[in-house]
């Protein structure tokens, strides 16, 4: 201790100096990342905060979730820079910020993902391929997603396997039988189409690629196909007066009073459920976030959007098992169940359309995708220097577009309608990202989320079995916090078709 100081001012000397050492520290950090600006352009670095050294922004973009990227948005615009997760980062929002991007892929950027998901997922697959190798490959799996691919797949949404080695066995006894029958031009599945679209772009996969593409099919979109459809049921349920025009738009398309008329016992394909005591309510916890089950790899595709995969199963306490749905129909009328549901059904719904799309722009599953910059480029009169990190946000896109006519915030379907200009344009809505890479299964994902909402509001009326709504939290995807979103299932008897 210095002489002549009380130990009170030594330690008020100490943490001065402590402070004047941090504030050197954080100074040399910015000014660290000041100096890594690409000399060669005239242009400025974006604005915003390299946070504090090697930790960043990381510690305040985990606590504050998305509050982190729209307060710095509001602070420095839609283009700013930050430190997450040991790397620099601008964040972009706005269409036509986007736009670039998006379109630069191969050009101007690259795709980034963490080295985990090639560990899970394998190298052999779309996500991690680039330039002519991911122009092959998106060619090859883009007849998975055909028309006629996406027919066969309607009646049977298959549920996928968690353990990767298993179902790698699994698949090469499967591959094997595919490629020594003798009518190799058969379609029953995804993996005949991906053989045999190989073949006519004159590519022959090999075992370990074939597996690992159809892993990748399969683990594409566990996460955010629940999220998806949490939302869609969680918004439907906020707002009955949209559940009833998509049901006076079935009975225009003899679609609702279809599904009032299967015979006893469970239907094939159905996506509901309902207590085998029709006294009492089934409580279901929707999609209690598929993020939790931790023996479930993220395997996100081309930009982690909604994707073929089963929809998740209700969770239901031991006094309540379920069964299929059992209307009974009148003697001498035949059922219509929802196989019998083709994709040119599925395109006359326009309301439901809108109403789909309107999920999808309030709460996109993924809230954005990563990039890495290939070279210096310009954006909305800042410079990206090569190598740093660029993500570009969806949900701030969707709500901050000046391009609607009603508020973004609110949940409003019409907005997509024929009669509105807010259909028109590309980049303001993007929750299948857009560009190279944009999911190459976006039209399955829809198709998947109009078959639950057409089962929905045809066989039951839901309500909530908590006091109130849970909150959402939108990282890692949109999910429902705490115990999920838990609901009351009740089904509708023929007679009552109309309720709400």
């Amino acid at each position: 201790m210095p002489a002549g100081l009380s130990w009170p001012e030594a330690a008020a000397l100490a943490l001065l100096a402590l402070a004047l050492l941090v504030a050197l520290c954080r100074h040399l950090w910015a000014l660290r990342w000041s100096l890594s600006r690409d000399r060669a352009s005239a242009l400025p670095l974006p604005k915003g905060s390299m946070g504090w050294p090697f930790f960043g922004e990381t510690l305040h973009w985990l606590l504050q979730g998305s509050r982190f990227h729209s307060s710095r948005r509001e602070r420095y615009g839609n283009v700013f820079k930050t430190h997450l997760l040991g790397r620099p980062v601008v964040r972009v929002t706005g269409a036509e910020n986007i736009r670039k991007i998006l379109l630069g892929e191969h050009t101007l950027v690259s795709t980034q993902w963490p080295q985990s998901t090639q560990i899970i997922l394998g190298s052999h697959t779309l996500l991690g391929s680039v330039g002519d190798l991911h122009r092959q490959r998106r060619k090859i799996l883009a007849r998975v997603f055909s028309r006629a691919a996406l027919e066969s797949y309607l009646p049977r949404i298959q549920k996928g396997i968690k353990a990767r080695d298993m179902l790698h066995e699994f698949m090469e006894k499967a591959i094997q039988e595919k490629l020594q029958r003798n009518n190799p031009e058969d379609h029953s599945d995804a993996l005949d189409f991906i053989i045999n679209s190989a073949k006519e772009h004159g590519k022959e996969f090999t075992m370990q690629e074939l597996k690992e593409s159809a892993i990748e099919l399969i683990f594409a979109a566990f996460f955010t196909t629940a999220s998806a459809s949490t939302s869609l049921i969680l918004l439907l349920l906020k707002h009955p007066t949209v559940i009833e025009k998509i049901r006076q738009e079935l009975m225009s398309h003899e679609l609702y009073q279809q599904r009032e008329r299967c015979p006893a016992g469970p239907c094939p394909d159905t996506l509901t459920a309902q207590s085998r005591d029709s006294e009492k309510p089934l409580l279901c916890p929707t999609a209690k976030d598929a993020h939790e089950d931790q023996s479930q790899p993220l395997g996100p595709t081309e930009e982690g959007s909604p994707q073929p995969h089963a929809l998740p199963e209700p969770t239901l306490p031991p006094s309540s098992p379920c069964t299929g749905p059992q209307l009974r129909a009148p003697s001498g009328q035949s059922c219509c169940c929802p196989s019998d549901i083709s994709l040119e059904k599925l395109s006359r719904l326009h309301y439901l359309d809108c109403v789909i799309k309107e999920v999808l722009r309030v709460l996109p599953p993924v809230s954005g995708g990563y990039r890495t910059a290939l070279r210096t480029f310009e954006l909305d009169g800042y410079q990206i220097p090569k190598g740093w990190s660029v993500m570009y946000s969806i949900r701030d896109t969707h709500e901050t577009a000046a391009i609607y006519q009603s508020p973004p915030t609110g949940f409003d379907p019409d907005r997509f309608g024929a009669a509105r200009t807010e259909a028109v344009g590309r980049f303001h809505y993007i929750p299948f990202g857009g560009g190279a890479r944009s999911c190459i299964g976006k039209e399955l994902a829809q198709a998947i989320l109009k078959l639950l909402a057409i089962e929905l509001v045809s066989t039951a009326r839901w309500e909530l079995a908590t006091p109130g709504y849970p909150a959402m939290q939108t990282v890692p995807i949109v999910h429902p916090v705490d115990d999920g979103l838990q609901l009351y299932f009740h089904p509708l008897q023929p007679s009552r078709g109309s309720e709400a």
